[in-house]
């Protein structure tokens, strides 16, 4: 996989389709690797005439590590958020839409399709914003606004997500891994454990890091409230978001979609936090379409 420079730390990224066609950059998640976006995704949205970039966030996968460098504690953030003070924190998340900006500077690409899922979706705001003259398009993909009067994630979706590993033994990594997508997957679409515990080891073997996730949290909640940012988000956008999101109620999808100006939104029975291969054409028939619309 290639590496470069973008906003002056290395990025691990992979290019898929010609490069002739219109770009597409894929920004995911939360603690998530870029293979998070299942290459069936990618090759039909290559099928579908589009070059298809995805990339490692800095502090996950194979791009830059920011080790040793302290984020402050959940609660004392979640404190300090609600009495109006922005904490201090390593990086935020527009700095990651930086990267985003500085991969598609490196790659010398003036202008993409902007994609991000979940805290990929919140980077993705902020690069619509931050870097409109980049943005073709933007689809937010089981995101939210940051809105403090959304619904929760449920107890039982959170918990799973913040806990640590047993161990940081092979099986251990495995076995959580393959809980938390349980956990956060899509009650419609579920994944046969054979193949799940294919792809969660295979992420395992890839990397594994969760000292980035730690830094990952402290940027989303200083984030805070974006309702009053989006708002001036311009470019063509489309929310897609699950009815049965159990970790980003399917409201944070819709409260986006209500403060983006023109945003469209689909929405999905059985459809959580994940990508499941049963909606993998639906999904890339959603985004391309809204893309080439744009």
């Amino acid at each position: 996989m290639p590496q470069i420079t973008a906003n002056g730390i290395p990025i691990h990224y992979e290019e898929h389709g010609d490069p002739s066609h219109p770009p597409m950059l894929l920004i995911m998640g939360f603690g998530a690797q870029l293979t998070l976006w299942p290459i069936e995704l990618v090759d039909a949205l290559v099928s579908r005439g589009f070059r298809v970039i995805r990339y490692d966030n800095r502090d996950v996968g194979l791009s830059h590590k920011f080790d040793g460098v302290k984020a402050p504690g959940i609660i004392k953030m979640t404190i300090l958020t609600k009495l109006g003070i922005t904490p201090k924190v390593p990086y935020t998340l527009s700095d990651m839409a930086d990267d985003g900006a500085g991969l598609l500077d490196a790659l010398e690409i003036e202008k993409a399709h902007i994609v991000g899922a979940s805290m990929g979706g919140m980077i993705a705001q902020h690069f619509a914003v931050k870097h409109a003259a980049k943005t073709l398009s933007l689809t937010s993909v089981f995101s939210s606004t940051g809105n403090a009067k959304l619904p929760p994630a449920k107890k039982e979706a959170m918990k799973v997500l913040i806990t640590r590993p047993a161990s940081m033994e092979e099986e251990a990594l495995v076995d959580h891994g393959v809980k938390l997508s349980r956990t956060i997957g899509s009650p419609g679409y579920p994944a046969e454990e054979e193949k799940l515990r294919a792809r969660v080891r295979q992420s395992v073997q890839r990397s594994v890091y969760p000292e980035g996730a730690t830094r990952h949290l402290s940027a989303i909640v200083a984030d805070g409230d974006r309702r009053s940012m989006i708002r001036n988000i311009t470019v063509p956008t489309l929310v897609l978001h699950g009815e049965d999101d159990p970790l980003v109620p399917v409201e944070g999808g819709r409260d986006t979609a209500a403060h983006i100006p023109g945003a469209a939104i689909k929405t999905y029975p059985g459809w959580g936090h994940d990508l499941p291969m049963e909606l993998v054409d639906t999904i890339a028939d959603d985004i391309s379409a809204h893309a080439q619309s744009a």
